[in-house]
């Protein structure tokens, strides 16, 4: 262990959140320039000092943070610098020695705690008085490397192959915080493998300092609102100066507001911790009594707590039920409870010090007076996260989890692809770069991605497509190879679970990572014979690996929450169970596929993708089948919606259906909404035998497929066999742009769909395929699917244990089942294209001309 005895430099840096790799992992990411200054390396101890001193292991900044004087530390290191995200610490090295002896204790109470639990603390530096977690020891060894005498610290824990071992230390245990009481020597040092560690069982209660259970590090997706509701809340209560010196009053109350599951009381948590606020947490029927004046004085019960204990945040959780419009409000209690609301709102006297937050996933549902300034100030939507935001919050769902990752090859050369990329972005910024210090570190970035690049190159060589095969290799690599292979891999898998969970909220993916959990668990507890007395034996408690198939399993299980009242299942039907219909087919995966799967393609060339698509023609041709494989092929979230059901007999039900429509499709986008039987929905207007309703309909989903709201990622699908009906504006561009017929199948198609319909049907060699096409001369699919479905009713009619179905059979079918779709029913429908839609496509070649 090496020991520095010379006069080291201090530097002041700002503190930034740590990003979700490095969380609770005792690392901090500081620039490589501010390194050598102040001459440490990569996996060199540093002392960072806010209000307090505390230790961490120093790593490279990140490209985007290079020159940018920041320090990149956890939650959990931020509370034990005594300093916050955006304040100024002071970073020097440290002389660090190894512990002869550590004690530690649970840091919450109601916790107890048994067991060894220094294989979770190796490599983690100390001061005594830190509060730590356990977990992150894979991390902290590649890090250190050698140079610290990695084998001591680490002794001999390489068996870590297939996900348990110091990669997954901890489980469960990763939540607990632990207080270091005491250190042998008391100086800051490292726990290694010599390192006496010693358990006190009574849980440490810290008086002065909240123990942080929630930080920004335990909030994915969610950047942009951290940082909005940090600069309304937290600043004010830590920096109540600055609103003075700008003369404004600082901001009383935030209103967060979107779907269930978002994760808008954990950033209300997570805002108290770090603003060290006292946090008073208000649950919305919790307040009403049946007791006259009783909910009010508890409403004043807590705001005098909080000005007493300034600084404060109130949170209110559902404040729809406590606040509701009060011309809405049934009972005299809800009148009451907004008024005290009010009042209490508007009399706080010690303005900056007490924030409210309020939470609610009925904004409209809350009274306005509520929502005005000097009330709740701002309102700061939650949407469900992108695919960036369910990276984030899928890492830290799983972040202490024994994953297997999927070791497949296509990762290591998407890697690959990102590499070349980036190589080549930082050559361009090189070219525009004068300053001699930031060159130089570009440089050096450059040849380091360079010198990652051909090691992947020649990794890449090994490994095979076949999963089983590569984990022969994995087994023969060493260490750096199978880590840096390892993270690919497993990174590669969590973005490929990130592509597939569109919709999903924070809550949602909290589910799926616990179902693919639960799924592991029953596969191996037939195997368990559990006794009441005895601990599960570490040989099945080592094969509790969770691989991506058991999140495959999880996601038949697992829906987005926002979908639950409207979708029932994703249609499981491919382009191959479509018949014929070639070109439609194309165009289908021109107008919905590629959207949604090259978003950046569309971008790149200017032009936005098109809103909708309008499928017309005869009964039984496939529209409705067309829409399910899109649906499944482009792997978005499909909504079915049955024109009929849409109306209602009340006024103003039928349009909020419709509205409700495409605000749970815009929730849960990229998302398909198929329009069945769209003519009874958007007949023409001023028609003398049209409804009232039907126009109210019409103009409602006019207004939504090209309204002021823009429609992003949600593609609308109409189907009908009345296009004649429908009203003008709907056939305009920015509607439905794409205007298709699935008109009765051409003899090549009549084949594609005969195969299909027969692919499971033992046919008898006599079977003349060739006649029967012939004989099926305008036949819909629906009507080759009746056809071949009645041959097979007549060979088991002529014998229950017929085994083949014969030409005799198909011939008799024949005979029963004719073309549901006549001559003149195709002329019409031609008529049709010819006439009535001529304008329409028309208008669709030229988009720069207006048709309202």
């Amino acid at each position: 262990m090496t020991i520095n005895k010379d006069k080291s430099k201090v530097i002041k840096l700002r503190v930034a959140e740590a990003l979700q790799d490095d969380a609770y992992k005792g690392i901090a990411r500081i620039d490589f320039e501010i390194m050598r200054d102040l001459g440490i390396r990569r996996g060199d101890i540093v002392k960072i000092n806010g209000g307090r001193e505390t230790v961490a292991i120093a790593d490279k900044a990140y490209p985007a943070d290079v020159g940018e004087g920041i320090i990149r530390i956890d939650g959990i290191i931020r509370k034990n610098a005594r300093t916050g995200v955006s304040e100024n610490v002071t970073v020097e090295r440290a002389d660090i020695k190894e512990a002869k002896k550590v004690v530690i204790a649970p840091a919450q109470r109601g916790v107890m705690v048994q067991g060894d639990l220094k294989p979770g603390l190796l490599g983690r530096s100390v001061v005594k008085g830190d509060i730590v977690v356990l977990g992150g020891v894979k991390r902290r060894k590649d890090l250190m490397g050698d140079d610290f005498g990695m084998d001591e610290i680490f002794g001999n824990l390489n068996e870590m192959f297939g996900g348990m071992g110091i990669g997954s230390f901890g489980g469960g245990m990763q939540q607990v915080r632990f207080l270091i009481t005491n250190t042998n020597p008391s100086i800051p040092c490292i726990i290694t493998e010599n390192t006496e560690v010693v358990l006190s069982n009574k849980a440490i209660e810290i008086s002065d300092e909240s123990v942080p259970d929630i930080t920004y590090e335990d909030i994915g997706g969610l950047t942009d609102e951290v940082k909005k509701i940090r600069e309304m809340v937290e600043v004010p209560l830590k920096h109540p100066e600055i609103f003075e010196r700008l003369g404004i009053d600082p901001p009383k109350g935030v209103l967060l507001h979107g779907p269930p599951g978002t994760g808008k009381t954990l950033l209300a948590k997570a805002v108290a911790n770090e603003s060290e606020a006292n946090f008073i947490l208000l649950n919305g029927p919790e307040i009403m009594s049946k007791f006259y004046g009783e909910s009010e004085k508890k409403v004043r019960a807590i705001f005098e707590e909080a000005e007493k204990n300034a600084p404060s945040i109130v949170f209110i959780d559902e404040i729809d039920a406590i606040a509701p419009k009060r011309e809405d409000a049934t009972g005299e209690v809800e009148r009451r409870v907004v008024s005290q609301l009010l009042t209490m709102m508007d009399g706080l006297q010690n303005r900056g010090k007490v924030v409210v937050i309020g939470a609610t996933n009925r904004l409209n549902s809350i009274d306005p007076a509520l929502r005005r300034p000097g009330r709740f100030d701002r309102e700061v939507e939650l949407r469900a996260p992108d695919k960036k935001g369910r990276l984030q919050i899928l890492k830290i769902h799983t972040r202490n989890m024994p994953l297997m990752s999927a070791l497949r090859l296509s990762h290591v050369n998407n890697k690959l692809l990102d590499l070349e990329k980036s190589i080549k972005e930082l050559k361009e910024n090189q070219r525009n770069t004068k300053d001699k210090k930031l060159l130089e570190l570009r440089f050096e970035e450059i040849n380091s991605k360079k010198e990652l690049l051909n090691k992947l190159i020649e990794l890449s060589k090994k490994l095979f497509d076949d999963e089983k095969k590569n984990m022969e290799v994995m087994k023969t690599l060493s260490n750096d190879e199978f880590t840096l292979l390892d993270s690919i891999f497993k990174e590669g898998m969590m973005n490929d679970l990130a592509s597939v969970t569109h919709g999903f909220v924070g809550a949602d993916i909290n589910a799926l990572a616990k179902e693919a959990a639960m799924v592991v668990l029953r596969r191996l507890l037939p195997k368990l014979e559990l006794k009441e007395d005895e601990p599960i034996p570490e040989e099945y408690l080592k094969e509790l690996i969770i691989h991506k198939k058991d999140f495959d399993d999880a996601l038949k299980v697992v829906r987005p929450s926002a979908m639950r009242e409207v979708l029932v299942e994703t249609p499981n039907i491919s382009w191959n169970d479509v018949g014929g219909l070639t070109k439609i087919k194309e165009e289908l995966k021109e107008a919905v596929e590629w959207p949604l799967k090259f978003p950046e393609s569309f971008t790149r060339l200017g032009i936005r993708p098109p809103k909708g698509v309008l499928i017309y023609g005869p009964p039984g041709t496939g529209k409705t089948l067309l829409a399910k494989a899109v649906a499944k092929e482009s792997e978005a979230n499909f909504i079915q919606v049955k024109g009929p059901s849409l109306l209602s007999m009340w006024v103003g039900k039928s349009e909020e259906g419709v509205r409700k429509i495409f605000e749970r499709a815009r929730q849960v986008s990229p998302c398909i909404i198929f329009f069945d039987e769209i003519d009874s929905l958007a007949g023409k207007r001023g028609m003398e035998h049209g409804q009232k309703v039907t126009e109210r309909v019409l103009n409602q989903l006019l207004s939504e497929m090209d309204g002021i709201e823009d429609l992003s990622n949600v593609i609308v699908i109409g189907a009908t066999n009345r296009p004649d009906m429908l009203d003008a504006a709907l056939l305009r561009p920015g509607r439905f742009d794409r205007i298709l017929l699935a008109s009765a199948p051409t003899k090549e198609g009549r084949k594609q769909i005969f195969n299909i319909h027969t692919k499971n049907m033992p046919l008898a060699k006599n079977v003349n395929v060739e006649k029967i096409l012939d004989a099926t001369e305008g036949y819909v699919g629906a009507d080759i699917e009746s056809l071949v479905r009645e041959a097979a009713m007549l060979a088991l009619r002529a014998d229950i244990n017929s085994e083949k179905v014969e030409m005799k059979h198909f011939e008799g079918a024949l005979k029963k089942v004719g073309a549901s779709v006549s001559k003149s029913d195709v002329d019409r429908y031609r008529k049709i294209e010819t006439e009535y839609l001529r304008s329409a496509k028309a208008a669709l070649e030229k988009p720069n001309e207006y048709l309202g």
